[in-house]
């Protein structure tokens, strides 16, 4: 407890934790407030098949795009340790490597959406007006998923160098551009559903050549050259490719449980998939909120492991980990007691509200649970254990399964009870798995492999 005390009374790492987690909550808060804005927009339109189509194609994008998160977070851990160890060359490498693999990506994901889309519609049932609106929400979406996985790994990248300004100028820039052009494609040009969708393409493609001018002044500090004939060869691409496949695998997972929510949502009428999103709005709000500190642990647990040193790695757990709490009670408390006004805000649909009020309890309760899975996949991805972040995540799948099977009789309310449950084992499996490399020691022997 001593030690525990010590380590929370270190003020140098209570500013290194906010010099990276200030800038990065406020640049993650501006996702979800996208997504409001969306909401909040097409809400007001006059049928409630125009906000599920949102929801859902925004949904198929999010699941496209977000199952390649390991372009951030992969950059992210190998980034952090090659500035730890001041390796100027292997930051340019994971730069490169990153940019590459979101080129690459973007192209197969591209080439397989629009199929893919047709048969997760297709199980999902929607009424004839939602089916359309989403394809025709969707399709525009991808014209800006190569921008959308650049930016993943121009976030990371600059996140491992423990430089939070760029992401900030990344995700600010997209997500304001996003929002005026929302408003006004949407309100003044009455481009509807569609014009909501080609706002987002074109914020996206703003915040990637940001995020690409800022590289030159961001490389300065590492002076190095990069290996070109080294990319040429297997072994330099293994580490990396090794760490994105198990983050593959586990975001996978992950979007699959955030798909099925949406699609079982569906089944249960345009009311019902509408008043999930919204809550789900306020979801992202907090996730991406105490992601903030999330991303601090990443980029200073990985400086520390690159290092080698193991007091400024708990010192790092130590001070985010109280923070994290004191947030996710401040959030608790925002929902449980302001709920109403959030779910009003963003639509004036009576049947919508009403489904929405019904279930503002299980919102309330989620950031108290989900927390700890937030600060926890931080710590696996600073330290490169993407293997073990999917371990955690699959045990997580096949845990929750029978509950899933259990407590679809309670309709929407069996959704979110298994989802909290989902959220609660998440934390948990990467508890016992944090647990036992440190019960071994073995937080600073190499994960990537």
């Amino acid at each position: 407890m001593s030690t525990l005390l010590s380590d929370w009374r270190h003020r140098p790492t209570h500013r290194r934790v906010w010099a990276l987690a200030a800038p990065m909550i406020l640049s993650n808060i501006s996702v979800p407030l996208v997504a409001l804005v969306d909401s909040t927009v097409i809400g007001h339109l006059p049928h409630a098949h125009q906000l599920g189509a949102v929801a859902v194609g925004a949904s198929l994008y999010t699941f496209l795009a977000w199952a390649m998160g390991f372009l951030r977070m992969g950059s992210t851990g190998f980034a952090a340790q090659a500035a730890g160890r001041g390796d100027g060359a292997a930051l340019r490498q994971v730069l490169l490597q990153g940019l590459l693999l979101a080129m690459g990506m973007s192209v197969l994901l591209g080439a397989l959406g629009v199929p893919l889309s047709g048969v997760a519609l297709h199980f999902m049932q929607p009424s004839a007006e939602l089916d359309q609106l989403t394809r025709d929400f969707f399709h525009t979406r991808l014209f800006g998923l190569p921008a959308a996985l650049a930016s993943y790994a121009l976030v990371g990248w600059f996140l491992g160098t423990q430089n939070a300004r760029a992401p900030l100028a990344i995700l600010l820039s997209t997500n304001l551009v996003n929002i005026v052009l929302n408003l006004w494609f949407v309100l003044e040009l009455d481009w509807g559903v569609v014009g909501s969708a080609r706002a987002s393409v074109i914020a996206e493609w703003t915040g990637a050549l940001i995020g690409l001018a800022m590289t030159r002044k961001a490389l300065r500090a590492y002076p190095g050259h990069i290996a070109w004939a080294a990319l040429a060869l297997w072994q330099s691409w293994r580490p990396l490719l090794a760490v994105n496949r198990d983050i593959f695998i586990r975001s996978l997972a992950l979007q699959s449980v955030f798909f099925l929510i949406t699609v079982q949502g569906a089944r249960l009428g345009d009311a019902t998939v509408a008043a999930n999103a919204l809550l789900l709005n306020g979801l992202l709000l907090t996730a991406h909120a105490l992601d903030g500190l999330a991303h601090a642990v990443e980029a200073l647990c990985g400086h520390a492991i690159g290092a080698r040193d193991r007091p400024a790695l708990r010192r790092a757990l130590v001070v985010a980990c109280g923070w994290s709490l004191l947030a996710s009670l401040g959030f608790a408390a925002l929902f449980g007691l302001g709920g109403h006004l959030f779910i009003q805000m963003q639509t004036d649909m009576p049947d919508v509200r009403q489904t929405a009020f019904e279930y503002l309890p299980y919102l309330a309760l989620l950031p108290l649970i989900a927390v700890w899975s937030y600060l926890l996949d931080g710590l696996f991805i600073g330290a490169t254990r993407a293997r073990e972040m999917r371990n955690g995540m699959l045990l997580t799948m096949l845990l929750v399964l029978p509950f899933a099977w259990g407590l679809q009789g309670l309709g929407n309310h069996g959704l979110w009870l298994t989802f909290l449950l989902f959220m609660l084992l998440r934390s948990a499996t990467l508890a016992v798995i944090a647990w036992r490399l440190q019960a071994r020691d073995q937080w600073f022997i190499a994960g990537a492999h």
